[in-house]
């Protein structure tokens, strides 16, 4: 009788992972001063999701709560729902395709605000979503602290998401983002008054808002429609058309299929507002 062979080990291939673990070695090897920051954050870890735990749970570090809880917490939020490393990855792959100023994978977990921003407000969500509604909003409150974006754990976003810059950033506690949205600095989605109840807007997926729009009330934003910037956007935008203005209107289509990703955030020639 032939005797079954036995199963090949298979190994987990991780692209993403692989080229962090790559680039922060190449980093402690090229600039010294900073070996410590790539082995705690990066080479100690053992997977993306643990390295993004760590990371947000530095930054976010206060005297009000420790960095060891906030990270015990995101690790524990991961084990329940892995849609936030999901989410965190694709908007890492957004970051490094639509950013010119983004040219390794590393850079938007160690640097950049506006990712990190996105990353905590994951986190912020999940545990809103299963009653913690404090530590949410603890972490809503101290992400705007630390990285100027104010996101109401509420809200529902995505994958991949990219907030360019970040500063600035207002999104209220009923609204709604798709995916692959691109959103720049200084962008607010928010109410018209004091009304309680659904007041926010609703994003589709593929729309690209101009820095400074700000997009207010209860409306629909047409998915692959593209916001003008300085926009104020006060009415519902169809789907793949371009708005500007103050108030915005629409000014003709949104010039390609995916607004989000082509990032083109200038007017044709034909276009007026």
């Amino acid at each position: 009788m032939q005797q079954a062979r036995p199963r090949p080990h298979v190994t987990t291939v991780d692209p993403i992972w692989s080229s962090i673990n790559a680039e922060a070695a190449a980093i402690a090897d090229s600039e010294p001063s900073l070996s410590g920051l790539m082995v705690a954050t990066i080479l100690n870890h053992s997977d993306f999701e643990s390295a993004l735990a760590f990371r947000l749970a530095q930054r976010l570090d206060h005297q009000d709560l420790t960095a060891d809880l906030i990270r015990q917490a995101f690790e524990n939020a991961m084990a329940v729902d892995p849609e936030i490393g999901a989410g965190a990855r694709a908007d890492l792959a957004a970051t490094l395709e639509r950013d010119p100023a983004c040219h390794r994978a590393i850079e938007p977990l160690l640097y950049f605000k506006g990712y990190q921003a996105v990353q905590t407000h994951r986190f912020a969500h999940s545990l809103w979503t299963a009653g913690r509604r404090d530590f949410a909003l603890y972490l809503q409150s101290r992400s705007s602290q630390v990285f100027q974006v104010d996101i109401h754990p509420r809200v529902t976003i995505g994958r991949g998401i990219m907030i360019d810059h970040g500063t600035g950033v207002v999104v209220g506690e009923t609204a709604t983002i798709g995916d692959h949205v691109s959103i720049l600095q200084g962008v607010t989605l928010g109410g018209t008054g004091k009304q309680d109840g659904d007041r926010h807007p609703k994003v589709g997926s593929g729309v690209l808002i101009g820095a400074g729009a700000k997009v207010l009330g209860n409306i629909s934003i047409g998915c692959c429609a593209k916001i003008a910037a300085g926009s104020v956007v006060l009415k519902n935008v169809p789907e793949k058309m371009t708005v500007a203005g103050v108030p915005a209107k629409v000014i003709g289509p949104a010039g390609c299929a995916q607004p989000a990703s082509n990032m083109d955030q200038t007017l044709s020639a034909g276009d007026s507002a």
